[in-house]
């Protein structure tokens, strides 16, 4: 027998609160109150035979559904459910290939993808075609807000507030024409969002100098898989899980080796000192011999760091 969903006002006023106390007040503004009710069902959605659903959500999206295709790769079709309740159309949404449209006044329609798009660098993008807000519960049941605010986790107790990576851009570019979209932009998107998110520690290198004596070559060369392409992004991270040493993306994105050890200069050895663990004490000198790369340090607790000349440059919240 489903169980039914037991809404208060008092319980919408107090995840607002909730929300406004967790400094993600700002994130909600003009479309407080349909966030709040998507995200209410989102951390307690109805069971059903001791079985908790996966839920997701685009809450007042600015652009039109048949504008997402262009920039996420994605076949979509939308049915339009207006003649449906709203908890009855959220039981087809399933967070990754079927979701729910939300408007001012309700659940508008739901939305199908011709495959799964869930992950969290997932949602980014489709917060940034969509214009939206998403919410979504993963089957993990790990709840998440996404927009243009940058991505919030909840982990059960408390939010964790990803901000866009945006705004590390600059400085890893030093001013670079970088900044906002190509290669780079889509690596600490996906150093973010894909290995961070899922604790995936990894050390990966953008534009590395040519130079025999920075590197001790492992492992043969790799499929030339590329940062721009979605469907390369899973082989990526899972291969990324079981080697040690560097990664090496030329400056189209391309992976050129893999599981590199990198070897620091005396004068880096001199100039910068152990800094966290071994692959962030290696990430920072290999950073000050190569003056023009950019190195993202993932700690394998999830927190990511930009290294460029020897210094840092950005770093995500612990």
């Amino acid at each position: 027998m489903d169980a039914t969903r037991h809404l208060t006002p008092g319980r919408l006023r107090r995840l607002n609160e909730e929300l406004i106390e967790e400094d993600l007040g700002v994130i909600v503004g003009e479309i407080r109150e349909a966030l709040v009710d998507e995200l209410d069902y989102a951390l307690r959605p109805p069971r059903h035979e001791r079985r908790v659903p996966s839920y997701g959500a685009f809450v007042l999206p600015r652009s039109p559904v048949a504008a997402w295709g262009e920039s996420t790769g994605l076949d979509i079709v939308s049915n339009a459910t207006t003649e449906l309740d709203d908890d009855e159309v959220r039981r087809y949404a399933d967070g990754l290939t079927s979701w729910t449209i939300r408007g001012e006044a309700g659940v508008d329609a739901l939305v199908v993808f011709d495959r799964a798009a869930g992950s969290e660098r997932d949602l980014v993008v489709l917060a940034e075609a969509s214009g939206a807000t998403l919410v979504q519960r993963h089957p993990t049941g790990d709840v998440r807000l996404v927009g243009a605010f940058g991505v919030a986790r909840w982990d059960g107790s408390s939010w964790h507030i990803e901000r866009p990576v945006e705004a590390w851009l600059e400085w890893a570019s030093c001013g670079g024409t970088d900044r906002t979209d190509g290669a780079l932009h889509r690596l600490l998107q996906f150093a973010v969002h894909d290995l961070g998110a899922q604790r995936i520690g990894a050390l990966l290198v953008y534009r590395p100098t040519p130079n025999a004596d920075a590197f001790e070559l492992r492992l043969r060369p790799p499929p030339r898989l590329h940062i721009d392409r979605p469907a390369d992004l899973a082989p990526l991270r899972h291969v990324l899980t079981q080697v040690d040493g560097a990664a090496l993306f030329d400056e189209i994105g391309s992976l050129t080796a893999l599981g590199v050890r990198l070897i620091p200069s005396r004068a880096a050895e001199a100039a910068v000192g152990p800094v966290g663990g071994t692959r962030h004490t290696s990430a920072r000198r290999y950073s000050y011999d190569d003056r023009g790369a950019v190195v993202i340090a993932v700690s394998d607790d999830g927190p990511v760091t930009v290294y460029r000349r020897g210094e840092v440059v950005g770093t995500s919240p612990t």
